[in-house]
């Protein structure tokens, strides 16, 4: 199935909320929050999150299929005068193949050349599925680890890539 890439916007917020909910359902140790969070988040808060993907200094890219449906996101914010890629997320049936990440992973790598020549990552260290897609498009463990946010008994590795 064809899909497109596009930045995410305010009016978005009712998809953008539908596919974050999927992502924490599937994947808890990807993220920074809660499914449970997630559901208390007003209409306000989930446009603000939309709105990111026509930030300064910020990306939120979606893929949509030609059918509508939403089948991933990448996102990036600039921390610390750098660029990070945070909330990476591709639903189960197009992960592989599909060519998803890739194309959205290409969209964040793209928007990060405008704020450095480097691209920072942190993923769980118990995720080694994602490890792995980050190791073969170049990004490699920095050596850094930090405590996952929501288990500080848990640790993200920190990968890094040249843009």
């Amino acid at each position: 199935m064809d899909f497109s890439i596009r930045p995410t916007t305010d009016d978005d917020w009712l998809q953008v909320r539908a596919l974050r909910l999927e992502m924490l359902q599937d994947t808890p140790m990807g993220f920074a929050e809660t499914h449970e969070t997630a559901l208390t988040h007003d209409e306000a808060t989930w446009r603000q999150r939309a709105a990111r993907g026509m930030a300064a200094a910020s990306t939120a890219l979606v893929a949509i299929t030609d059918d509508g449906r939403w089948v991933g996101t990448m996102s990036g914010f600039v921390d610390d005068g750098a660029p990070m890629l945070v909330g990476v997320y591709v639903s189960p049936d197009f992960r592989g193949d599909a060519g998803v990440a890739d194309a959205l992973l290409a969209g964040v790598e793209h928007w990060g050349r405008q704020f450095g020549d480097t691209l920072t990552l942190h993923v769980h260290a118990d995720n080694a599925r994602a490890r792995r897609y980050y190791e073969k498009r170049g990004y490699v463990a920095t050596g850094v680890t930090v405590p996952y946010i929501l288990n500080a008994a848990e640790t993200e590795v920190e990968m890094s890539k040249r843009l």
